[in-house]
């Protein structure tokens, strides 16, 4: 492979976004280790920390997302007509061969702009539908990877599509992969623990909720582990909330080792974000789930049915419940609590679903479109 080979990676704003595509980054180096690999993304400081200190360039361009308010569409507008403006230059600049966009409003500029140069162009669809936007760019594209298998009727009819999973962080493939070899054989005695995963960023509907229902449940739970991912800013709120009389409950604003811990979880409480559900896939963590119910195209409980169905997790509907929610979290976790089989039931449902070849699946895509035809850089 030449060394003058450009592949941008365009999207972000959540680690959600930045974990598949540095998986696909890493996956692409190790086929092709002269690649020059650049990402493109809305420049957050968390972004960009990911991005840097695995060893990649990254590169802000503004974008916003659909609008909620006349305000918001003014911005929108002169902010995304930016990013497309500033997309084109950099990819020109850049000479790039091959564009990956991970899908959300923070690639959508750059996949526009390659489509309009001509840049060979792969898209990410991690969730289980899709809005307008992805629709009207998967038919202009060479290839959409998806995540999930039942996005295919929301994409263009003419789209190429390519089903790989949703990838996931290194380390998730490598306890995976350990798993497979050991079985369950190598777990330890310990005592058993709950998860409340609500990303890095943090759920403030699990941090206002869970507390509560972790002391509704002190009899049930007195020989369990609570482990409470809190996010940034919300620690010590959080903390206070949960009785302070125990030490079994562990609150954290972020859980760097999340793989080693999950993969000796019995129980997680979470959103339905496809990288979430995707890892936990791997770890076979059977799960509480509440989608956020303001996600784009409501997303997230398309996702969470997708696991529902298949027997991985039970589903808590936050609008449905209303002022119920308390008591349905209490109700869901009270049960898989007190049931070891319903539990390995579940977890070996998640494992069904695992897709430990995702980034490599989509790496794959990415050499043949570049070595499958003469390679297009931008003029």
């Amino acid at each position: 492979m030449s060394s003058s080979l450009e592949v941008v990676i365009a999207g972000g704003g959540s680690p959600g976004h930045v974990y598949p595509g540095l998986a696909i980054a890493d996956a692409l180096r190790a086929r092709m280790p002269d690649v020059s690999i650049l990402f493109a993304g809305t420049g957050r400081p968390l972004e960009r920390h990911l991005v840097r200190a695995a060893g990649y360039n990254h590169m802000a361009l503004p974008a916003k997302p659909a609008p909620h308010n006349p305000l918001e569409a003014v911005r929108f507008l002169t902010d995304n007509a930016l990013g497309f403006m500033a997309a084109a230059w950099m990819l020109r600049e850049q000479h790039t061969s091959l564009v990956v966009g991970l899908g959300g409003y923070a690639g959508a500029t750059t996949v526009r702009a390659a489509v309009g140069r001509g840049i060979p162009t792969v898209l990410l669809e991690q969730n289980a539908t899709t809005g307008r936007m992805t629709k009207w760019l998967s038919g202009m594209v060479e290839t959409v990877c998806t995540g999930f298998k039942e996005v295919a009727p929301c994409l263009s009819p003419v789209a190429d599509i390519v089903h790989t999973g949703t990838p996931a962080r290194p380390r998730f493939i490598k306890q995976y992969h350990h798993w497979q070899q050991q079985g369950e054989a190598e777990r330890k005695s310990r005592e058993p623990r709950i998860v409340v995963l609500g990303g890095s960023g943090g759920a403030q509907t699990l941090n206002n909720h869970m507390p509560e229902v972790v002391s509704r449940l002190t009899e049930e739970l007195k020989d369990w582990r609570i482990v409470h991912q809190t996010g940034e800013g919300q620690l010590q709120t959080t903390e206070d909330r949960y009785p302070s009389d125990t030490s079994q409950i562990l609150t954290v604003s972020y859980i760097d080792e999340l793989a080693s811990l999950l993969f000796e979880t019995d129980i997680v409480v979470c959103r339905a974000g496809g990288t979430t559900l995707a890892e936990l896939a791997l770890a076979g963590v059977p799960a509480v789930v509440v989608p956020f119910p303001d996600a784009a195209d409501n997303h997230q409980m398309a996702n969470a049915e997708v696991y529902r169905e298949a027997g991985a997790c039970v589903v808590v509907d936050e609008w449905a419940a209303g002022d119920r929610l308390t008591d349905e979290l209490t109700n869901q976790v009270r049960a898989l609590a007190a049931d070891h089989e319903r539990r390995d039931e579940m977890r070996r449902a998640m494992r069904s679903l695992a897709r430990p070849d995702a980034a490599e699946a989509i790496a794959t895509r990415c050499c043949e479109i570049l070595c499958g035809a003469d390679v297009q850089v931008a003029a």
